[in-house]
């Protein structure tokens, strides 16, 4: 649990999944909370479902070809795009797009990540370093789910989605350190 690679592998587990639940939490509150209906919530959710899920018919390809960092890069970026577009009005395709975006970054970011994880470990490590996983992930999941709503009651829907700015930056800094670590030279 110490290699960098695990570390990292945590942090962008820990991060994508923990703001999947934080935001997702939140959505339909604030959707009823803006005056549209909890139909238009429910629509939005189940949307959002997709997109998580889906593209996990090929997510394991593109891990496979482009590597599991870059995978996990890009579910991190789109989640960055969930805020841009949840920060940029209240209409309800807004709110759509961003529980879309949600969806893909979680499936990008944390299926890369468990990825990231499984290659992190040696066979005699692996019950001992996946419960450690599991136990941070599930709650740290857990906390942000419980959360959302206290946060949502006390600063609104914005600041359930300025609070992805700076988790993503840890997760990259995270993948940077990773980068900068395995790219140094082993002395014999």
């Amino acid at each position: 649990v110490t290699r960098p690679r695990f570390v990292a592998a945590l942090f962008c587990a820990v991060g994508s999944y923990a703001l999947m639940s934080f935001v997702m939490t939140g959505a339909p509150l604030a959707m009823v909370g803006c005056g549209l209906s909890t139909d238009d919530a429910t629509l939005g959710i189940s949307w959002h479902v997709m997109a998580m899920f889906a593209p996990s018919f090929f997510t394991g390809s593109l891990i496979y070809r482009f590597g599991a960092e870059r995978i996990v890069a890009t579910g991190l970026v789109l989640l960055v795009g969930c805020a841009v577009v949840a920060l940029s009005g209240l209409a309800l395709w807004q709110f759509w797009t961003a529980l879309i975006l949600l969806g893909l970054g979680w499936n990008f970011g944390f299926i890369g990540a468990t990825a990231m994880v499984a290659d992190s470990y040696r066979p005699s490590e692996k019950g001992k370093v996946q419960g450690f996983h599991d136990f941070v992930l599930f709650g740290s999941v857990a906390f942000a789910s419980l959360m959302s709503g206290a946060v949502y009651n006390a600063w609104g829907w914005e600041m359930l989605n300025w609070v992805i700015f700076p988790v993503t930056v840890l997760c990259f800094v995270a993948l940077g350190v990773l980068k900068m670590t395995s790219a140094r030279p082993t002395s014999a």
